[in-house]
C-alpha cells in the first residue's frame, strides 16, 4: 500500500534503481485527454541524472514508454501504464554496502522492517522512484492545465544559506531552466554553483529550499478535517526522498506575526471573484484553496551518501567506517524542482477530480 496515493487520481509507482527500470501505473485519469510520450518526457528530462556537472554522472536518457492507456494519441479513460527502462546500472559499484549501513540513509531502516534489503543503489529508497512521480505529474499537468488552467512551477530557492531574491508571483519556467541550479536568481544561482562544487571535492554534501506555486487554482478543493489540501501537499511533499520540512504559505514565520498583521483581508476583485489583498495563508484557509496562489516550500536534507570517511556499524552491529562509491549528488535540489512540481500537481488533480464528484446537483430548490 505505501507506494500508492490519491483517491480519483490513483498513483502507484514501482521498480528499483538497479533493476530492469522504474514506472508508474495511472488510475483515474479522465479519458479523452490529449496525451504522448513528449509530454512526460519534458518533466522527465528536467529530473534525469547526468544533465549538469552538478549532479550524479550516471548516464540515463530516461526515455519514457507509454504501455498502456492512450489511444490515437488520447486516453481512455483505463490505467495508464509508463515504463522507463533502467540502462546505465553498475551494482557492482555497490558491493562495499553489502553488511555495512549508510549514516542517514534507509539502509538500516529497511533492513530493520524487513530483514533484508537491496543493497544495489538503495532500491526502493533511492530517488530514481521518483521518476514514476514525476511521469505521473506531466499528466496531471496536461489534465489540469487543460480543464482548469492551472499552473505548477517551483524554484530552487536555498542551497545551504544562499537565498534567492525573486518575486514568486512573477517567476517563470524560462528563468528556472536558465541555469542549471534551477535558481532564478542569476547572483545566487552563481553562489549555489560555487557551493555545490566544493561540496562535491570535499567528498560532502549540501541541502536547502524548493518553493513551489501553483497559480489560478480555483477556491473550494480540498476535503474538510483529515483530508485537507494542505494536509495532502505536506504529506505529499514528506514522501520525497530527503525532504525534511514542509511549509503552507508564511509558514514557521508566520509564527513571529500577530493575528491583524497575519490575516488576509477579503477585498472584491476585478473580476467578480472574492480576493485578499495578502496570501500569508499560502492559497488554503481551512484545508481548502481560497483561489489565491498556494504557496508551498519544502526542506531537504544534505545528500546522505558521501565520498568522506564516516563512522557506521555492519549488519552484525561491528563498529567500522565507510567512505561511500558510487555516483551521487552533492545536492539534491537542482533535480528536486521537477519532483515538488510533480508532488503538487498529482494532489490537485486528485483533489480536482475529487471536487468535481461533489459539485452541487442542477435544478436543486435554493435553499433559504
Amino acid at each position: 500500500m505505501g507506494s500508492s496515493t490519491g483517491t480519483l487520481f490513483r498513483v502507484t509507482t514501482f521498480g528499483e534503481s538497479h533493476g530492469g527500470g522504474v514506472g508508474v501505473v495511472i488510475d483515474g485519469c479522465p479519458p479523452r485527454l490529449a496525451l504522448c510520450e513528449a509530454d512526460l518526457q519534458f518533466d522527465l528530462d528536467r529530473r534525469r541524472p547526468g544533465q549538469s556537472r552538478l549532479v550524479t554522472q550516471r548516464d540515463e536518457s530516461d526515455t519514457a514508454e507509454i504501455l498502456s492507456g492512450v489511444f490515437g494519441g488520447y486516453t481512455t479513460g483505463t490505467s495508464l501504464a509508463v515504463l522507463v527502462r533502467n540502462k546505465d546500472h553498475n551494482s557492482g559499484a555497490y558491493d562495499h554496502l553489502r553488511d555495512v549501513y549508510r549514516p542517514s540513509h534507509a539502509d538500516f531502516t529497511y533492513d530493520a522492517k524487513y530483514g533484508f534489503r537491496n543493497w544495489a543503489g538503495g532500491g526502493r529508497a533511492s530517488a530514481r522512484e521518483t521518476i514514476g512521480r514525476v511521469a505521473a505529474g506531466a499528466v496531471a499537468r496536461r489534465l489540469l492545465a487543460e480543464v482548469a488552467g492551472i499552473e505548477v512551477l517551483a524554484w530552487v530557492d536555498q542551497v545551504r544559506d544562499i537565498t534567492a531574491t525573486v518575486d514568486g508571483l512573477t517567476v517563470t519556467l524560462d528563468q528556472v531552466e536558465a541555469d542549471p541550479t534551477r535558481c532564478p536568481d542569476p547572483e545566487a544561482a552563481r553562489a549555489m554553483t560555487e557551493a555545490i562544487e566544493q561540496a562535491r571535492r570535499d567528498g560532502d554534501s549540501l541541502g536547502g529550499t524548493v518553493r513551489c506555486v501553483a497559480r489560478h487554482v480555483p477556491a473550494g478543493l480540498g476535503e474538510p478535517v483529515f483530508e485537507k489540501l494542505d494536509a495532502a501537499l505536506a504529506g505529499a511533499m514528506m514522501s520525497l526522498p530527503a525532504a525534511k520540512g514542509v511549509e503552507i504559505g508564511s509558514g514557521f514565520a508566520g509564527t513571529l506575526m500577530s493575528g491583524l498583521a497575519h490575516n488576509d483581508p477579503f477585498v472584491p476583485g476585478p473580476d467578480g471573484r472574492v480576493r485578499t489583498s495578502t496570501n500569508y495563508s499560502g492559497g488554503i484557509q481551512g484545508g481548502i484553496s481560497n483561489g489565491e496562489d498556494i504557496a508551498v516550500r519544502v526542506a531537504f536534507k544534505p545528500t546522505g551518501t558521501i565520498a568522506s570517511e564516516q563512522t557506521t556499524v555492519t549488519r552484525e552491529g561491528e563498529a567500522t567506517t565507510l567512505a561511500a562509491k558510487g555516483r551521487h549528488d552533492p545536492c539534491v535540489l537542482p533535480r528536486a524542482v521537477p519532483m515538488v512540481e510533480s508532488m503538487a500537481l498529482i494532489v490537485l488533480a486528485d483533489h480536482w477530480l475529487r471536487q468535481r464528484a461533489t459539485d452541487v446537483l442542477p435544478n436543486l430548490p435554493e435553499l433559504p
